[in-house]
């Protein structure tokens, strides 16, 4: 048994437009019956959420749901618009992709242990440098070399980043 949830990340939305395409987005999923417009207490690391409406399996594979999916009580919709983090929930990334030459660079061992120059590359002079506030993060390619933007990076598992500014 488990829990599952999707994450979609916007990575080309300007900070100037991510609070109007975020209404817009929320807008259309209402008035398409995927979450319902009233917001309660459905989501675990927020206030409030939305919860799924009607016509939420038209849009997320439900493949091997139970209908009653929609009675849990934390199963909402939360819509961030600032600079985020966002992970699969299941522990570290293990990997991560270049965009120029898409090498596989593994930042765990066999044994998911941190492989700790490459995690500290990746994760503590990189994202966690990017969660701060800082803008420009560039990691260089372990194959080819290149500097390339930390939201460029392909991350495995789910990890992805919201590069918006509030």
């Amino acid at each position: 048994m488990g829990d599952w949830f999707q994450t979609v990340v916007d990575k080309d939305v300007s900070p100037q437009n991510a609070k109007a395409v975020a209404a817009d987005i929320l807008d259309w999923l209402i008035s398409a019956g995927v979450v319902l417009a009233e917001r309660d207490d459905c989501v675990l690391s927020a206030e409030s959420g939305h919860r799924p409406g009607p016509a939420a399996e038209t849009v997320v594979d439900s493949t091997g749901w139970s209908s009653s999916f929609h009675d849990l009580a934390i199963n909402g919709l939360e819509v961030v618009t600032e600079r985020s983090v966002f992970d699969g929930g299941q522990g570290m990334p293990t990997a991560v992709i270049c965009p120029r030459c898409d090498a596989t660079t593994a930042l765990v061992d066999d044994s998911y242990q941190p492989i700790h120059e490459v995690w500290k590359m990746f994760v503590d002079e990189g994202v966690f440098v990017w969660d701060a506030g800082e803008d420009d993060v560039t990691v260089p390619c372990p194959s080819c070399a290149q500097r390339v933007e930390l939201a460029d990076w392909k991350w495995a598992d789910g990890t992805a980043l919201g590069l918006v500014d509030s």
